[in-house]
């Protein structure tokens, strides 16, 4: 599970970052609660999915901007 690029990102239609979006918030969420129960997790996994989100936020807040 590597980093996206941002040009590999910009392909994405607003549909599918509000989806990928809901899924990774869930994922945080879900590994935070795992941490806090001292389950197994991968905690380069947390860098990786809130990058990920970022990403996703800024080029939402982007289109949303240009559309206006």
């Amino acid at each position: 599970m590597g980093f996206l690029k941002a040009t590999q990102l910009e392909d994405y239609k607003e549909e599918t970052i509000k989806e990928e979006i809901l899924t990774l918030a869930k994922e945080l969420v879900e590994l935070r609660l795992k941490k806090a129960t001292r389950q197994n997790f991968k905690p380069h996994t947390f860098k990786h999915k809130k990058r990920k989100l970022s990403q996703l936020l800024t080029l939402q807040n982007s289109k949303n901007l240009t559309v206006k």
